[in-house]
């Protein structure tokens, strides 16, 4: 291994609001960031339409749009980008250099920052991912307005299907919530909250069988299946909210971090450090409650600080890191 290989002040692995946002911070205080993006880079809004709940835009912003706004914001003060996947890292635990593997590439790094977000999961049926940003969707307090006067359904049973019904109720002339048994896993204070809501009934023992797109090629139909004996029915709708989880992108650093036990990367309370020295989480990956993209930009900006603040005060000695190399390679 040769010594004169760059060391990077911060990678950030992942993108989305989170990931540009920290690149933007580090790359103003001149830390020259490196944002490994992935092929599918800007994260989820890469996949939606109207973004109305941004603050800034007050005529709204197409999710792809304002994605590009983001990294083009952080290119223009010195971010460079690989839009490539990372393949795999492995975290010094003693605050040492970190590496991580892109392609055939393995950069080394003082902080990493993990922002490689969360996805919800789905449903899986035919027309789903046709009909994704048509009529289905998979974030209530994202989308529920489009949805004014309209009919709905919500499919889950969880607390999050609860409470997307609830919050959707508000805005939809009909909330059904579709669930395959008769028993919901919801808090019973959710699922009273719920029922005693005049436009909100329950499905069930159902699942979705399929959607179908209507005349204009949005979403006009549910086809659900009963559980109990199999039986169709037929529901006319114009959209569908899929509430039973998220799952975040974890993966890549699973057996590196502390993650709960759901996945989520584990961070000290009021700030982004994980329980390894100059590494850093945020966005989706973190979050489990509120996963906005406002919320992402914000702990992306507080990570970007961490690490500002972890270099200034404890910056690690690459020359160790040389030494240790060499002497690992003494011993094979």
């Amino acid at each position: 291994m040769s010594e004169d290989r760059k060391v990077e002040n911060v990678i950030i692995v992942g993108s989305g609001p989170a990931g540009y946002t920290a690149a933007l911070y580090t790359a103003r205080a001149d830390l020259e960031p490196l944002v490994v993006e992935g092929f599918l880079w800007g994260g989820l809004l890469q996949q939606t339409t109207d973004v109305e709940n941004y603050p800034g835009y007050p005529e709204g912003v197409l999710g792809p749009e304002m994605m590009q706004q983001f990294r083009d914001q952080a290119e223009r003060f010195g971010t460079r980008f690989l839009t490539e996947d990372a393949q795999s890292v492995e975290l010094s635990r003693d605050g040492g250099l970190h590496k991580v593997l892109v392609g055939d590439r393995e950069l080394l790094a003082k902080t990493v920052i993990l922002s490689m977000g969360a996805e919800p999961k789905k449903l899986g049926v035919p027309g789903e991912e046709e009909l994704a940003a048509r009529g289905v969707s998979y974030c209530a307090t994202c989308d529920a307005a489009f949805f004014r006067d309209k009919t709905t359904i919500v499919v889950g049973g969880g607390d999050t299907a609860m409470e997307d019904a609830t919050f959707l109720s508000r805005f939809a002339k009909d909330v059904k919530i579709v669930h395959r048994r008769p028993e919901f896993r919801a808090s019973a204070i959710m699922l009273d909250r719920a029922k005693e809501i005049d436009n909100v009934e329950l499905v069930t023992p159902y699942v979705v069988d399929r959607f179908e797109p209507g005349e204009n090629g949005s979403l006009g139909k549910a086809v659900l299946e009963s559980t109990a004996d199999g039986s169709e029915r037929e529901l006319e709708i114009d959209g569908a909210f899929v509430a039973i989880g998220h799952r975040p992108n974890s993966d890549l650093v699973k057996g590196e971090v502390d993650l709960d036990e759901n996945g989520y990367v584990l961070v000290e309370g009021g700030s982004t450090r994980t329980n390894l020295p100059g590494v850093f989480a945020a966005g989706d990956l973190v979050d489990h409650t509120y996963r906005q993209a406002v919320t992402a930009a914000g702990t992306g900006c507080m990570a970007a600080l961490d690490a500002e603040w972890y270099l200034r005060d404890t910056p690690p000695d690459p020359e160790a890191h040389w030494v240790s190399e060499k002497a690992k390679a003494a011993t094979i």
